[in-house]
């Protein structure tokens, strides 16, 4: 069998490490570089001929720094002959471009998906992808992880839970199945919004359906960026009368104070998040709760690795 490697971009050499630790296998050096005209040299450090090599890069701001170091990674390992390429990308930003919604756009998702496998890669490993249709731009395969099983166990966690007084509510019915599979995994009731969205910081949520009057309700998304539509989820939520509110989601961006807008609402008990995307130790409070999901991406490293079966780790929230 191919030895392993494991290398790291810049965007979240910390939970590389993270992933390194759990295999059990030394993170590899790699060295990024800027000439004078500002173009990115990749060089990694480490034996890649006929190895595994697996690249630990999130797409996340600097988004296009980030993409462009990927992308000089899988090329540079496919120029040392490694023996197969996977891009392990927890969060792949470009999957909010995944379809043509307003007139001479482009499709950002797919052109970026193109890049990346003419780039060298063979094998994507992702994590919560924004919708399920992202997953087909790809032309190599993908294996589509997701944080629910790491959510649940938090929240069968907290005192006073009663699955019998829960409901899962999810902001928009795009994003239902996935908080019905929440919803089934802690024995808990479904709700969902009917949202309709005008610009990238601008929703409007008319109505919530389902059952929240006092209960405990969780608020479940797949990413929070600005934090927009949660807070005006949470106004719908406030005139049905919840028994309490907690806040859910795998890719915690955060970005232009959306977390401190979250833990200023008095009546929000709880945010949790996943380390998908690195979160500065400066951006946290009290009610924050940041899950690892480490242990997910390395067994699926080490299923990958040994060509055994990654379904195990990703099918269980539609079939339970």
């Amino acid at each position: 069998m191919r030895d392993i490697a494991v290398f790291s971009g810049s965007a979240h050499p910390e939970l590389a490490k993270e992933v390194c630790a759990h295999l059990g296998v030394p993170l590899s050096p790699a060295r990024v570089s800027r000439f004078a005209n500002d173009c990115l040299e990749v060089q990694l450090q480490a034996n890649c001929r006929e190895r595994d090599v697996f690249l630990v890069q999130p797409l996340v701001t600097p988004v296009q720094e980030n993409l462009v170091e990927l992308l000089l990674m899988c090329d540079a390992a496919r120029g040392a002959s490694a023996g197969r390429i996977t891009v392990v990308m927890p969060h792949y930003s470009y999957a909010r471009s995944d379809k043509k919604d307003a007139p001479r756009i482009s499709i950002g998702g797919r052109l970026v998906a193109d890049l990346l496998v003419a780039s060298g890669a063979g094998r994507v490993l992702a994590m919560t992808l924004h919708s399920p249709q992202v997953h087909g731009f790809f032309s190599v395969p993908v294996d589509h992880l997701h944080a629910l099983r790491e959510l649940a166990d938090h929240f069968r966690g907290f005192p006073g839970h009663d699955p019998s007084r829960t409901t899962v509510v999810s902001p928009d019915l795009g994003n239902a199945k996935e908080a019905a599979a929440f919803a089934r995994m802690l024995g808990a009731q479904v709700a969902a919004g009917a949202k309709q969205r005008f610009a990238d910081d601008r929703v409007s949520i008319s109505s919530v359906i389902g059952d929240i009057t006092d209960r405990d309700v969780i608020v479940l998304d797949d990413e929070i960026a600005k934090g927009s539509t949660v807070l005006e989820l949470l106004d719908r939520l406030r005139e049905m009368g919840p028994r309490s509110i907690r806040v859910a989601c795998t890719h915690g961006l955060f970005a232009g104070g959306a977390l401190k807008r979250l833990s200023d609402q008095p009546d929000v008990l709880e945010i949790v998040c996943t380390n998908t995307v690195p979160i500065p130790i400066a951006e946290h409070t009290e009610k924050l709760r940041v899950l690892s999901i480490a242990p997910a991406l390395a067994e699926a490293v080490r299923r990958i690795h040994n060509g055994e079966s990654v379904s195990a780790l990703f099918d269980d929230a539609s079939s339970s």
